[in-house]
């Protein structure tokens, strides 16, 4: 049978129905989804993910920094899988589709192969990655890098969240409301990676296109910036003697905007969190702590500027001491021309529209992208808004996405 005519097995309410269940966990009064790594909500997520797997008869592992696997098995169980997926995690206020598209995509693709009476030469494997938004435990994409070997799981284990929980606590918490999932080996063989995923930016909806033939990812660069000051009364201490944190952070950060300005709009620069300590009114902030996060699409220029970010924060600001930690660095990359060909002879023999895209955002492909040939799937996205609550896709676009993965999967694993 042809992917084409498999791909008519893909059903568009179900897939959307699964979204909106999905929606459910974590869902916030304004619509959206907080639904943060290794939280109640995600073992909640996880739980229905792992239910509807099993009815179709998947197997289900895990492994040890708590990236979650389900597997249809293929007629060569020994051959390297194909495997796709994304993430289930979110921002605080984020949305319903970031992510958890790529999830959802991939079991809808899967079970189309399966009730289409298809059984697949490789397996197939539908991937959640663990903690790619970062949201909660910082950096981003923990499970893909350290699957893909450019993170320590030690590393990883020791980060800790706002409340001092540290990942290696939360894990043993999810592992234990899952016993009976086994541990699967943190390094495997595998034969390829496709993400699904909304654009999460305004290109393809502009331009009146369905699907986005991901070229690559631009890079991006974290620090953590601490500024260290003194505490004192704020109705008291002089000008001239205080060592207001909060001051010398603005300050530096108005200095890295104007490092990062450039008239082409290529540089990505967000301060995205700030925390001052005592956080009292009536108290000058003894302590600022902020983050930055640096984007460019071309390599040289992103290690130039972090570069000089990292001499900016080599001087006192307000007689504030100041201190950088780079928490990643990630180049810009390329996915490989013949999956990028593959996906858009799938869209074209499906007559669904498609054109090339760079991803500006980071995604768990980048890392997979460092062990098997990779590529990603874009859909649309309202107003490319991603990252909120009011973040929407189309039933049809998400439909079609499945039914282009669909193709994809088979031309690898058969």
């Amino acid at each position: 049978m042809m992917a084409v005519d498999v791909s008519k097995f893909v059903n568009a309410q179900r897939l959307w129905e699964r979204h909106m269940e999905m929606a459910q966990y974590g869902r916030t009064p304004q619509g959206g989804v907080n639904r943060q790594a290794l939280s109640t909500e995600d073992a909640m997520a996880r739980r229905v993910l792992v239910t509807w797997a099993e009815l179709l008869g998947l197997t289900v592992g895990t492994d040890v920094v708590g990236n979650l696997f389900m597997r249809l098995q293929g007629t060569n169980p020994e051959a390297a899988p194909v495997v796709t997926g994304s993430h289930i995690d979110s921002q605080p206020t984020g949305g319903r589709f970031d992510g958890v598209y790529g999830v959802l995509a991939g079991l809808e693709a899967i079970q189309a192969i399966r009730e289409a009476g298809i059984v697949p030469k490789r397996s197939l494997e539908l991937a959640v990655w663990m903690n790619e938004e970062g949201s909660r435990f910082a950096p981003g994409m923990m499970g893909s890098s350290v699957f893909s070997g450019s993170r320590t799981l030690d590393s990883v284990l020791s980060v800790i969240d706002a409340q001092g929980i540290s990942v290696g606590q939360a894990l043993e918490e999810i592992r234990n409301e899952f016993p009976d999932i086994p541990l699967w080996p943190l390094e495997r063989r595998l034969h390829a990676y496709i993400e699904a995923h909304i654009e999460q930016g305004p290109v393809l909806e502009r331009e009146g296109i369905t699907i986005g033939v991901v070229t690559g990812i631009q890079g991006k660069r974290t620090f953590r910036v601490s500024v260290s000051g003194e505490e004192a009364h704020a109705g008291t201490a002089a000008r001239s003697e205080r060592r207001d944190a909060l001051l010398a952070a603005v300050e530096l950060i108005q200095a890295i905007k104007a490092l990062c300005e450039d008239d082409e709009d290529l540089v990505k620069f967000t301060v995205g969190r700030l925390d001052v300590k005592p956080n009292a009114p009536s108290v000058v902030p003894a302590e600022a702590v902020f983050s930055i996060d640096l984007r460019h699409p071309d390599s040289s220029k992103l290690q130039s500027l972090g570069d000089q970010l990292l001499d900016l924060c080599a001087y006192e600001y307000e007689r504030c001491a100041v201190s950088i930690q780079e928490l990643s660095a990630a180049p810009s990359l390329e996915f490989p021309d013949s999956i990028r060909s593959l996906i858009r002879r799938t869209a074209e023999d499906q007559s669904i529209s498609c054109m090339d895209i760079l991803s500006k955002a980071g995604h768990d492909a980048r890392y997979l992208h460092y062990v098997c040939d990779t590529g990603m799937i874009f859909i649309p996205c309202k107003d490319g808004i991603s990252h909120n609550e009011a973040e929407s896709a189309t039933e049809r676009d998400l439909a079609d996405g499945a039914r282009v993965l669909v193709g994809v999967l088979l031309g690898l694993s058969t």
